[in-house]
This record gives structure tokens, sequence and C-alpha cells, in this order.
């Protein structure tokens, strides 16, 4: 298959710009189904890899199921659409933090572009367990880069404090310095331990019972590029801004991440939901630990 020997890229269309993504149920473009076609209209931004020249399609996910009364998590489908479909324009390539991906995050219409229903990937409805079931294993591939990523961050950061003066020492010999440098550290094996307890419990048990450990690490990760590569670009000083090091684009990337695959908040929202309904099983067994009031 070309796209498994990677002779072609696939793309993914699922943020649109006028709704709240972080609540896939808000997404509005429709795929309405006309006798052997499904017939899209809306407009997605953020389809990563769209401008590579491998690039041959995208999956998109819509409302397939306009009904208001029906199951919010039922309504929308995931659908092949060939790049060259007629109807389908790549308006921009969206620049993230002034930085251009030379691949592309683009800003694609969909103007009544017909592919046939045997382009659907599994079945009507189902899109939002789909991207569920991809979204989990991909927050991981992300925290495991953004580790690397770090890693990266403070070598660079430890080679610059060991060669730069200032008033007559190397940085690497003030204590600020050593204190970014250890923080780095241990901020990373933290982040680092996190991501293998979460793909522990994903080989032993399944991606949905290590979900409030995936959203977890999400977080930190996001969190730890921005605090290990901003350390890394004051250590560097005006230098770590320009392209001369890939510190400026490191950390448009980790902050970038804080929306990638479900903003930060979205991510805290469902672990303080699970431990609010651990709390709530356990209530009657913590009441022993209280002390009684004196009479």
């Amino acid at each position: 298959m070309p796209l498994l020997e990677g002779q072609i890229r696939s793309c993914i269309g699922i943020t649109e710009p006028d709704i709240a993504s972080s609540d896939p149920t808000n997404l509005q473009t429709s795929i309405r189904r006309e006798c052997s076609q499904y017939i899209i209209n809306g407009r997605k931004w953020f389809t990563s890899g769209a401008l590579h020249p491998n690039a041959k399609f995208v999956i998109v996910m819509g409302l397939s199921d306009p009904k208001p009364d029906a199951d919010s998590h039922a309504r929308h489908s995931m659908v092949i659409v060939p790049l060259n479909t007629p109807g389908l324009k790549i308006e921009r390539n969206v620049a993230i933090l002034n930085h251009l991906s030379a691949d592309g995050h683009c800003e694609i219409t969909y103007r009544d572009v017909r592919v046939p229903i045997s382009n659907l990937i599994g079945e009507e409805g189902r899109g939002f367990a789909l991207a569920q079931a991809r979204l989990g294993p991909g927050r991981v591939h992300h925290c495991m880069r953004t580790i690397g990523q770090c890693e990266v961050a403070l070598e660079l950061m430890c080679e610059r404090a060991l060669e730069r003066k200032a008033f007559g020492k190397h940085l690497a010999d003030y204590a600020n310095i050593q204190d970014w440098i250890a923080k780095s550290r241990m901020e990373i094996e933290q982040a680092r331990l996190l991501t293998l307890k979460a793909a522990w419990i994903m080989d032993r048990s399944g991606n949905k019972s290590a979900r409030t450990e995936i959203a977890a690490i999400k977080v930190v990760a996001a969190r730890l590029q921005t605090r290990v590569v901003d350390r890394a670009i004051q250590v560097f000083g005006a230098m770590g801004l320009t392209p001369d090091t890939p510190l400026a684009f490191l950390y448009t990337w980790g902050r970038a991440l804080r929306f990638i695959d479900g903003p930060d908040e979205v991510h805290q929202r469902s672990i303080a939901r699970e431990e609010l309904n651990k709390a709530k099983r356990n209530r009657r067994t913590m009441t022993d630990y209280l002390v009684p009031p004196v009479t």
C-alpha cells in the first residue's frame, strides 16, 4: 500500500477556525450523503502537511447527522478526500508564532466537494470515537518528541554556558545558570517517568485505562518544553532568538503543543473529573479517618 510504504502522505482536517475545536462535538463542516456520494462543505485549518509534495489526501471529520436531538458523540464521521478533488482549495499556509512550515499548517475550504461513499472511514457517526482512539497514543508520541527536544535544548544550554564568558567568568560558574541547568534536568526526568508510566499502562491495559496519565503528560510535557527552551534562549542571549540555533523553533513548537491534540485546560478538566469521581466513591471510607468532635 503506497501510504504504508511511505510513497504518499496523508493529512487530517479536524480543527475549524469558527468554533471551539477543543470540543470536537462542535465541528460544523457538513458531510451530507446524496445517493452514492458524500458532499462536503466547510472550512478547516491547521491541516498539517497538506503542502508536502507527497501529500495526496486529507481525512476530513465533519457533521454527518445534523439532527439536534442526535447523540452529540455520534453525529460526526470521517471521510477520505483526495487533495485534487474539485471544490477543495488550500487557501493559505498559516504561520505558527511567525514560523512558516514548508509542509504547511493549511487553511482549506470545501465547497460542494464530492467523494464516493466508499471513502467513509469506519461507520457513519463514529468519527468522534475514531479521533479519540488516534489522539490518545498520538499525545504520548508528542510527549516523547518533546522530551527529546528538551534534551537538545539542555545540551545546547550547557555547551553555551561552558564556552561563553561574562564579567570575567564562564556563565557555567554563575549560581543562577547552574540552577537553570539542574531544574531542567530534574524536570525532564520527571516528565520522562510520567510518559513511561502512561505508555506502560497502555501496553498492559489499553489506551482507555491510561487516559488520565495521557492527559497529565500532555500538559506537563508542553509546559516543560517552553520552560527548558526559554532558559536555553536566555543563556544564548539574542542569538537564541535567531535561526542560528534550533531554539526559537523549539520554543514555538512547545507553545503550540499547549493547543495541539487538545488545550491544557481540557486535559486538566478531565484529570480533575477523574479525581473528583474517585473522591466521591471513597467518601464513606474517608470518614473513618476523621477525628470525632470532642464532647
